[in-house]
């Protein structure tokens, strides 16, 4: 994929834009009043005029006459649209060529369908009414975040018209936004009086029968029918009183499609699929799944309030184990989620949850969208899980795929797929359906029945597992019809809005956005964009996507360049500051210095990176630590905090990197043997005392501790005062704390001055040169830094690096240093900060999964209990000597709160 750039370059150029069209529910049993039916177009400059004028037809920006017959079917045609003029005046039609003609007639197919929405009040994503569509698309809130956007405001109309028309639309026909996202409770299988009725959406299909254990495989008995809108259905009665279909027995959708040939498939909404684990490639099959009433899982525990920043750990529960294994989900609530507890993150993002025939595609290959991944357990094996979790007051997102399907046809939702035409197919056709680069299938978001499917998958997730979120995976290839395949974005803003932008996706995540926040309004909604397109975390009522939080993609892009290209001398400390803090206005992100992505197979984590092979015979605390050892962990700690620090409104890690997990990650597959050796974690490296890697998590402990007493994370306010290329130090504001980051080699600086806001008296709050952090100790925790005046308070020039107040601190070579300002009149409380820090340093992580057991009560939050027993806790910071009786009682503390 192509990597993010910076996107602050704005050009005044006049937009363009693809356009798709209004359609027929096929699954309403209402046609529009208009009954207009148009395909959607592939994208392609047109070849002559006779395909130009098919074109015509389905632009809504091009006039055509309003006499035209009322059902109009359009064969495949190809687009490429002029930039748009005002609807009242007849457009012409360009392709790029130059070759172009116009129309003198004046009401399109579009107006046609649309004008009774003229008018009417919208519903938005914030539940604001706006008196007129006409008024809600003249006031577009980003552009008063965002001037230079306003020469693209045609195409933030047009994409919101189609926005508010589709919601409309789906009001209208379907009862609205949520109703139609239960497409589950119709489509699958579900229970209803006297039997089990079956329904799937497969327009291809000639004939269709159900088949499964229950009727041996023999689907004659069971004929389904099909109505005018493609969907089959059957009601299986119930035998003797009970289900004719047995809970956890196999079942398939057998049907023949236009060539006579009869296949099987897993039925696309199935709830859980599973392969036999005894034969090598084995299909998949589909699982009927409504366990009885004893046997499901009933969640105890109310979702936690939402973070005011999320703190992310991603994991993956199936290469959660230290041993060479798939793990499972009750191992992983059991034994990880007090791992994750401890080292306070607020919040699990799970990969890989959704069903995936292909272990080695990391989950993002799914075939079957509405089942849990069954290598590592049952529904309610994963409800077990989400429930633990919320006891422990974490946040659970889900790492959900809706950019594309995997190539799979014998298991995965591409079996549905017979050379159908678009309109009736989950994909698009051709080229535009396929992505070349993951070899996977490409939704058409514009299709009625994909907008009920992947809407109502959000809401299946959400409800029925009780998700708090999700991190949309992959969206670029969703945004734009190159995918961004060889395209490097330049932060030129005619390249998010242009004809190279597919609408039809960009309205699907405005409804899905709407849709999980009107489920969910504490939701977290992250997007993974690497294009940078501005607008993705802005509210779809002010002309954006809607997402909470976007990834902060270009950050770890510029530590592995750093570190695998550039000597440390040569570090620009103005630049990795300006990569930092490089993100939109108002536009939430979450940063981090390396996830799985880092570790794939064919690279290495930071701390590999840092120090190689030394990470095999240098981690002992028994012996001296080598120079390389030194570095690699005092720069491990510094790239982690900063980027926490600076980079965003949120921070995530990737499981494991907070103890500097050696190697990489690479999946069983034939390449290696099916070897499960890298695909597993080794918790035992941090669990061993002697080990150095326990510095590096108690440092990453301590990170988030402060976080949860400081709330800087969530603060607007970031200063960067100084970024100094020679001395390889960055001095910044976040919130309250002033943060001080030495990356030079060698010079340790005693008596250096840096600004800061408010005057007054300053201590350490979290010092990477402690000893239990793997220093050594050369910062003074207990020492007063008073501030001094600098220059004519409120005129910034007179002042020290524009900070109208000063103080002095030793700042030893690598390492960084936080300081907070003292409450004169909490200052007992404050005192505690530092030995608090210390204390949880010290704690040993590996006790606290034999702990697992007793954390089952409601959560609260735990930081005030924890506050009252470190006071007491008696730590020598010159000796570093620790009462270890004081720290169990700590860690019992934090069990009972918890």
């Amino acid at each position: 994929m192509p990597k993010w750039v910076p996107h602050h370059c704005y050009l005044n150029n006049q937009t363009t834009f693809s356009s798709s069209i209004l359609f027929v529910s096929p699954c309403s049993r209402t046609l529009l009043e208009a009954q207009v039916e148009l395909r959607l177009l592939d994208r392609r400059p047109c070849l002559d005029l006779g395909e130009m004028f098919n074109c015509l037809c389905l632009n809504p920006f091009i006039s055509v006459s309003s006499t035209i017959a009322c059902t109009i079917h359009t064969v495949r045609s190809r687009q490429h649209l002029a930039p748009q003029k005002s609807v009242d005046l007849a457009v012409g039609y360009r392709n790029p060529l130059g070759y172009g003609f116009g129309s003198g007639l004046r009401r399109s197919l579009h107006e046609m369908v649309s004008s009774r929405f003229k008018g009417v009040a919208v519903m938005t994503d914030d539940k604001s009414t706006i008196s007129s569509t006409e008024e809600y698309l003249e006031n577009i809130g980003i552009f008063s975040i965002d001037p230079s956007l306003k020469p693209y405001k045609d195409h933030f109309k047009y994409r919101l018209k189609r926005y508010v028309e589709q919601k409309k639309l789906i009001e209208e026909y379907e009862g609205g936004l949520e109703e139609f996202a239960k497409g589950y409770l119709k489509f699958g299988f579900n229970r209803e009086e006297g039997g089990i009725v079956y329904r799937e959406w497969a327009p291809a299909a000639q004939e269709a029968q159900i088949i499964g254990d229950f009727n041996g495989w023999d689907g004659s008995n069971h004929q389904m029918e099909k109505d005018q809108f493609g969907v089959w259905s059957i009601k299986i009665p119930d035998v003797d009183g009970n289900p004719a279909i047995p809970h956890s027995s196999r079942v398939k959708f057998r049907f023949r499609h236009g060539d006579g040939v009869w296949v099987d498939r897993i039925p696309a909404w199935i709830k859980y699929a599973t392969v036999d684990p005894t034969r090598f490639a084995a299909p998949y099959d589909g699982v009927y799944w409504d366990p009885p009433l004893s046997e499901r899982y009933q969640f105890k525990y109310p979702r936690p309030p939402k973070p005011k920043a999320p703190r992310i750990y991603e994991a993956h529960v199936g290469m959660s184990s230290s041993e060479p294994r798939i793990n499972s989900y009750r191992e992983f609530a059991d034994e990880i989620l007090p791992r994750i507890r401890a080292n306070n993150y607020n919040t699990v993002q799970l990969m890989a949850g959704m069903e995936h025939s292909y272990y080695a595609s990391f989950g993002y290959h799914v075939t079957n969208f509405y089942a849990v991944s069954s290598r590592s357990g049952t529904p309610e094996d994963l409800k077990y899980l989400i429930d633990k979790a919320h006891s422990l007051g974490l946040q659970v997102l889900m790492d959900v795929i809706h950019s594309h399907a995997s190539n799979n046809i014998t298991d995965g939702l591409n079996g549905f797929d017979v050379g159908q035409t678009s309109q009736d197919s989950y994909f698009h056709t051709g080229d535009r359906g396929y992505h070349k680069l993951w070899d996977s299938r490409l939704f058409n978001y514009a299709n009625w029945e994909v907008l009920r499917f992947l809407l109502s998958n959000l809401r299946w997730w959400l409800e029925e597992f009780e998700f708090d979120g999700f991190r949309f995976d992959g969206i670029t290839s969703m945004l734009y019809h190159h995918h961004g395949i060889n395209i490097a974005f330049t932060g030129d803003y005619n390249e998010y809005f242009s004809e190279a932008t597919d609408v039809d996706a960009v309205v699907y995540l405005m409804l899905a956005n709407c849709l999980i926040h009107s489920i969910l309004p504490d939701a977290t909604v992250i997007a993974e964009d690497v294009s940078g397109m501005p607008g993705i975390g802005h509210q779809v009522s002010g002309g954006g996507i809607g997402f909470d939080y976007r990834l902060a993609m270009a950050i770890p892009d510029k530590w592995i360049d750093y570190l695998k290209n550039k000597n440390e001398y040569s570090w620009s400390m103005k630049e990795i500051s300006w990569s930092l803090t490089n993100r939109r206005y108002t536009e939430k992100c979450v940063s981090y210095a390396e996830s799985h992505d880092q570790a794939i197979v064919g690279d290495k984590t930071v701390a590999f990176l840092l120090m190689d092979e030394e990470m095999y015979s240098g981690m002992s605390c028994l012996v001296d630590a080598s120079p390389i050892v030194e570095r690699g962990i005092a720069l491990q700690k510094m790239i982690h905090f900063i980027t926490m620090a600076l980079g965003g409104e949120g921070y995530l890690n990737f499981m494991g990197n907070e103890f500097g997990h050696p190697e990489w990650i690479d999946f069983p597959r034939e390449g290696n043997g099916w070897s499960y050796e890298k695909c597993r974690r080794q918790w035992n490296l941090v669990d061993t005392d002697h080990l150095r890697y326990k510095f590096m998590n108690a440092f990453d402990r301590a990170m988030n501790l402060l976080d949860d007493k400081f709330s800087f994370l969530k603060s607007t306010k970031q200063i960067v005062s100084s970024a100094h290329d020679e001395d390889k130090v960055i001095v910044f504001e976040r919130g309250d704390l002033i943060f001080v980051f030495n990356f030079h080699p060698e010079n340790t600086y005693e008596g250096y001055k840096v600004g800061c806001d408010l005057p007054g008296k300053y201590r350490v709050a979290l010092d990477s040169d402690a000893w239990k952090f793997g220093g050594h100790g050369r910062v003074g925790h207990g020492v007063d830094h008073f501030t001094s005046p600098e220059g004519i308070p409120g005129v910034p020039e007179t002042n020290f690096n524009n900070r109208p107040n000063s103080f002095k601190v030793l700042s030893p070579a690598r390492t960084c240093v936080v300081y907070y300002r003292v409450d004169e009149n909490q200052e007992g409380s404050n005192d505690s900060l530092v030995g608090l820090e210390d204390t949880f340093a010290a704690a040993d992580v590996a006790k606290i999964p034999d702990k697992s057991a007793s954390i089952e009560s409601e959560y609260s939050n735990n930081l005030d209990g924890v506050k009252e027993t470190s006071t007491s806790a008696q730590i020598s910071v010159e000796s570093e000597v620790i009462n270890l009786d004081k720290v169990g009682i700590v860690a019992a503390s934090l069990d009972r709160e918890i």
